[in-house]
């Protein structure tokens, strides 16, 4: 009985280390490819919130602040990723320093534009989102991982909204916005398409 006894025991022992187990030991490693995508998009989500902060500070609308901290989830989205592939975290902490140098360079170009007026930081907002789009499109190519893919999706479908947004309120103004990034087409898809809750 006793025999009996002690190896169900141990049956029980190893069938609750098995489930403990938090799953990233039984994960598949990322590519260079994946890895690199990761690294830049965390900062591109860093990009679009601090000029959107920037934006906000300056003119006080409530659209900068709002879709800033849309992009406060991106970045964490994103970083959460990363600390499960256990990638170091990519993005400096410090609001419009970024270790990228062709986003630092951006964020320059982009700050600079928005001091113009609010009108050129709506114009802005829309050509970030227009980039984001872009990029992450490509990004999908790069990877089969479904995790990456729902965080991927989720972060195009909050782009897509963020467009619409600015862009509505460019043309309450009188203007157009035409894409630099995306297709015509693809671009006039996003605005005749319904705001969604991204995945929440």
């Amino acid at each position: 009985m006793k025999k009996i006894l002690f190896a169900t025991f141990l049956t029980l022992i190893v069938l609750s280390s098995c489930s403990s187990d938090n799953g990233n030991q039984n994960l598949i490693p990322l590519t260079q490819s994946e890895i690199d995508d990761l690294n830049f998009l965390r900062e591109e989500e860093k990009l679009a919130r601090d000029v959107y902060l920037f934006s906000y500070n300056k003119y006080q609308s409530e659209i900068f602040n709002s879709i800033s901290q849309s992009e406060q989830k991106h970045m964490d989205s994103v970083l959460k990723l990363m600390d499960k592939y256990g990638i170091p975290d990519s993005a400096a902490t410090e609001i419009g320093v970024f270790n990228n140098s062709n986003l630092q360079s951006l964020y320059t170009a982009l700050t600079t534009q928005a001091d113009i007026s609010v009108i050129e930081a709506l114009k802005v907002g829309a050509t970030i989102e227009d980039l984001d789009i872009n990029d992450i499109d490509d990004f999908i190519i790069n990877t089969t991982k479904s995790d990456l893919l729902k965080v991927y999706d989720n972060l195009t479908c909050g782009s897509k909204n963020h467009i619409r947004s600015y862009t509505s309120q460019l043309t309450i103004n009188g203007l157009t916005y035409i894409p630099q990034f995306i297709s015509i087409e693809y671009y006039n898809i996003i605005l005749s398409s319904s705001i969604s809750s991204c995945g929440n």
